[in-house]
């Protein structure tokens, strides 16, 4: 098989040509050649660059990821320090619902679900044609590109309230909003649902995969139906929820005792994972983006590879670090629940009291550990924190004995002459003091990989897409949404309580439940996965005030159409018309 790597970096016009009509597209073909020798090849050279596509365009950092989380009030991403991540407003904007259709990430976002939607049509085109030649292969290949066209689409429709129907390359795209799109995505998932394999992996879309996208795809029709009203949730919907939920809750998966398993190295084999971004250390591509983002710039996240650090990038926004604290009062919530924190460093308890100790007087205030050993704390990480230190020349600091010497980590970005520790306060805003690097509590959850050649520029750490734990909230919410409150408790308190590899730290059961508990439990599920805007929106709280936004407008919860996408289709009058409040 080839490796292949174009400029992708063609005129939005050409993407918009592609897809929405008849011009041949050509781009960046990511892991595979478009065509091969044999019938395997046709079929792992055509789908091969749907899923590097969804991997290093769709689900970048800064692209669908970063767009759900600075829109809700889980992140956020101020403009660090007078210097870092302004990129044109585009993030503070977005968090505070003030983009406009020419707002730069929501644009890229588009570009690349489309791109990637526009290269799944083209290798379902491929593969039932040789299908047709009576290539079995071919025809689990093309059932495997009609779920991922389905699961495209419903990210469009999540975005921006649409969806686009297209069979052959050759055809002009329709575009269909409302339960016209729930019904398109609806018959596409279920034309394979029953015909899909289950025997490559957690890196494809498989027969569980499809059934979880109907689950959701049933959870959200009410807000997809008429995305500015309040939703509608119907029985025969949240029935259909229960019922796919229950088929994946009772397949092949099991719920990880460890929760911070599911995003470690070689997760690729966790027993939780239902579809993730396939990344085992083989392409530059396969970054640690989702782990790095968050991470302080001061950081060394793993001392073999003495350039790799955190950007200062996204932190937590005060207000879902408050939902923690009510949930736990009194108690911390790293103490609490095992989800919120894991403590991976050891610290020697004659160097945790730092009165008295700044980096002018420190340079024997460390201890020492094998540099394959170093691990930052997972979780949601707060105050002080510790790491690898380097001398004037940019060389790891080591120990007589060739280990690495580990320090309060100085931060050299904002604390000028004077210099401080990185230590991450709960205050973080769009103000000066509250947008320096060191501000926001930060999310650690994926771990630096230990085994890739690279940790940051090559990874063997899975991003998780779709696993069991949300297998279990969505049946809790469609029961809840039944009035089953007695399974809807049940549900939530055994994924709670599967959390238990460490006992001191298992989230103890609840005793009770209603939907701003659910929604509260799903918050600490599945932070930093890119869910919770989804989750405010069907809940009733994306018009509400935290950190930075107070934008109460309806409108907001689909995204604008980019305006260039709309000046590349204007030769169809009415073809690609704006959401309404833009």
């Amino acid at each position: 098989m080839k490796n292949i790597r174009i400029n992708k970096t063609l005129p939005v016009v050409v993407f918009l040509l592609a897809f929405f009509g008849c011009t041949t597209l050509e781009e960046a073909v990511l892991d595979e050649s478009l065509t091969g020798a044999g019938q395997a090849e046709i079929v792992s050279g055509s789908v091969a660059p749907v899923y590097g596509l969804l991997r290093s365009g769709v689900w970048l950092h800064t692209v669908n990821f970063g767009l759900q989380e600075v829109a809700s009030d889980e992140g956020i991403l101020p403009y660090r320090g007078g210097t870092d991540w302004f990129d044109g407003g585009k993030f503070i904007a977005v968090h505070q619902h003030l983009m406009t259709p020419s707002n730069s990430l929501v644009s890229d976002t588009w570009t690349q679900i489309t791109l990637t939607l526009s290269r799944a049509v083209i290798a379902a085109e491929r593969l039932k044609q040789e299908a047709a030649t009576g290539n079995a292969s071919a025809q689990d290949g093309y059932n495997e590109m009609v779920a991922m066209k389905a699961y495209l689409n419903m990210l469009a429709l999540d975005n921006w309230g649409l969806v686009f129907k297209k069979e052959l390359s050759g055809e002009r795209s329709q575009i269909l909003r409302g339960q016209e799109a729930i019904q398109y995505i609806e018959s596409e998932l279920l034309s394979v649902v029953d015909v899909l394999k289950n025997d490559k992996g957690p890196g494809r879309l498989n027969q569980y995969a499809v059934k979880a996208l109907l689950a959701r795809l049933y959870l959200n029709a009410a807000v997809y139906r008429n995305p500015y009203s309040t939703p509608d949730f119907r029985k025969e919907d949240m029935d259909k929820v229960i019922q796919y939920t229950t088929d994946i809750i009772s397949g092949p998966y099991s719920l990880s005792a460890e929760y911070f398993d599911v995003f470690s190295d070689n997760n690729h084999t966790n027993p939780e994972l239902i579809f993730a971004l396939d990344q085992r250390g083989v392409l530059e591509t396969e970054h640690q983006r989702w782990a790095y983002w968050s991470i302080s710039g001061d950081q060394v996240p793993r001392p073999e590879f003495p350039n790799t650090r955190g950007t200062d990038a996204v932190a937590a926004t005060p207000d879902f670090y408050q939902t923690w604290v009510d949930a736990y009062g009194s108690v911390d919530p790293a103490d609490a629940d095992a989800r919120f924190f894991k403590r991976n460093q050891i610290i020697p308890d004659a160097l945790k009291d730092l009165t008295g100790v700044t980096p002018a007087n420190d340079s024997q205030h460390y201890y020492c550990v094998e540099a394959t050993d170093f691990e930052m704390d997972r979780g949601i990480l707060r105050g002080i924190i510790w790491g690898p230190r380097k001398d004037g020349a940019g060389n790891i600091l080591r120990c007589d004995d060739g280990k690495v010497r580990i320090y309060p980590v100085i931060n050299r970005r904002t604390s000028g002459a004077n210099l401080t520790y990185v230590d991450h306060t709960r205050t973080v805003d769009f103000s000066g003091p509250g947008s320096l690097h060191n501000t926001g509590y930060r999310f650690s959850k994926y771990q630096f990989s230990h085994t890739a050649p690279n940790c940051c520029s090559y990874s063997n750490v899975d991003l998780v897409l779709i696993r069991l734990g949300e297998m279990y909230l969505m049946r809790a919410e469609a029961k809840l949404r039944n009035g089953d409150n007695v399974g809807a408790l049940a549900d939530v308190n055994t994924l709670r309580t599967s959390r238990n590899a460490r006992p001191d730290q298992t989230p103890a059961p609840l005793n009770t439940i209603d939907l701003d508990i659910l929604f509260r439990e799903s918050g600490f599920e599945l932070y930093w996965e890119g869910f919770r805007r989804n989750y405010q929106i069907r809940f009733g709280k994306y018009e509400g005030s935290w950190t930075g936004k107070t934008d109460s407008d309806v409108n907001k919860r689909l995204f604008p159409i980019p305006q260039r996408a709309i000046d590349g289709a204007s030769s169809e009058e009415g073809f690609l018309v704006q959401n309404q409040g833009y």
